[in-house]
């Protein structure tokens, strides 16, 4: 395995956990807050600032003329998480976050498959063969055991 791909590897196993962390931090945030949309709010507002922070440290800019001409739904990505947190803040503890979080993976994992098969967003399509197929319904009876006492 190169380099380049460990490093990936690692970082994506790194931000696993930080969503796992996540969903109950921004639940205790959201009784304290009032709401789980107040503390999505919260949990953004943190998050600019601590990107802020690095882009400035790095010396990082935007390319006007390429930000100028993205489509619209390039600018969305934002809303997403958005969703993500405030549901996370209101699921987790009536879900647990284990069930929230397999659920939610089940739904990145479906949204994936069929995001592979079109082509979305200029990648590269991607058949949908038995082992996806597999893999997908893995994921939900992993979902249904997780929540047997």
């Amino acid at each position: 395995m190169n380099p380049a791909m460990a490093a990936a590897i690692a970082a994506a196993f790194v931000a696993g956990t930080l969503v796992a962390l996540q969903a109950p931090t921004n639940a205790l945030l959201s009784r304290a807050v009032g709401s789980p949309v107040n503390a999505a709010f919260v949990s953004f507002l943190v998050g600019v600032l601590a990107l802020a922070v690095v882009a400035l440290g790095l010396g990082v800019r935007p390319n006007v003329a390429e930000v100028r001409s993205l489509p619209w739904y390039a600018w969305i990505g934002g809303l997403y998480g958005a969703v993500f947190v405030a549901v996370a803040a209101f699921a987790a503890p009536r879900m647990g976050i284990t069930f929230f979080l397999i659920v939610g993976i089940g739904g990145q994992l479906a949204m994936a498959v069929y995001l592979d098969k079109v082509g979305a967003f200029g990648l590269a399509p991607q058949e949908i063969g038995l082992g996806r197929i597999a893999g997908l319904f893995l994921v939900i009876a992993g979902a249904w055991l997780v929540q047997q006492k």
